[in-house]
């Protein structure tokens, strides 16, 4: 899969959240020379600033999509600037490992609603421009959305639970004709596993770990990932809504 050819989203208008590194920078990149104009969201200005360095359709945001009305303002900015919004990427997540015997109430809090929480208000604050427009959401979720993690069981649910949100608002929403859709990667380059603090020496072996256990031999790249997400938000896929779609190498076989 490759990206949609430039101009297929000419004069759209996306919003991805997590646009400062890994998935979300590829995805802001992509879609803007698809001809997108993005609104990139994320926590770290200095980050944000680089991915809106790489296109001139890509505007930065900083904010943090868990503090209260920030979704409705992410919402605003967007349309304030552009006057629409088609398409919704709820890419910001956290992931964390943490065994039942070391489950905490205010971790497992934080990791629902940066995972579950935040996706559902800014899809919310979104709803009637993406009515206006036939616009889609695209979640993204994980392979640990529909397959067991141990060690990590909060992480996988929180997925889980964006998968069951992306089918139950495909049915939803199909009335006023917003498709939505997930795209579930597998192990992907990004700086998610430092991110959870995870020293150095242990992120390298997670990693190795993980390309061993992928059919195909290596961990995906974030381009790879982003190229779907691009399908995804193209008016010509009209006729998919409701999917969750693996781009995983493999791993969900195994």
């Amino acid at each position: 899969m490759t990206a949609s050819p430039v101009g297929h989203l000419q004069d759209r208008v996306a919003i991805v959240t997590g646009a400062g590194s890994g998935i979300g920078r590829a995805t802001a990149i992509a879609l803007a020379h698809a001809g997108a104009h993005v609104l990139g969201v994320g926590r770290r200005a200095d980050a944000l600033r680089e991915t809106a360095a790489r296109h001139p359709a890509i505007m930065a945001l900083p904010a943090d999509i868990t503090a209260d009305g920030t979704p409705q303002a992410v919402i605003d900015a967007a349309t304030d600037c552009w006057g629409r919004l088609d398409v919704l990427v709820n890419n910001a997540g956290a992931t964390a490992v943490m065994p039942l015997a070391e489950t905490d109430a205010e971790r497992v809090a934080g990791l629902m609603a940066l995972n579950v929480l935040a996706p559902s208000l800014l899809a919310h604050a979104a709803l009637p421009h993406l009515r206006t427009h036939r616009g889609t959401i695209i979640n993204i979720s994980s392979t640990y959305g529909h397959s067991p993690l141990p060690g990590a069981a909060h992480y996988a649910a929180s997925k889980a639970a964006l998968e069951q949100l992306t089918r139950s608002w495909a049915l939803e929403l199909a009335a006023d004709g917003i498709r939505v859709n997930a795209l579930a990667p597998g192990p992907t380059e990004s700086e998610a596993l430092t991110a959870a603090g995870l020293p150095d020496t242990v992120v390298e072996q997670i990693k190795q770990d993980e390309a061993t256990r992928i059919p195909l031999g290596r961990r995906g790249r974030p381009e790879e990932v982003a190229a779907w997400i691009v399908h995804l938000a193209d008016p010509a896929a009209t006729w998919i809504t409701g999917q969750i779609i693996t781009v995983d190498g493999g791993l969900e076989l195994t």
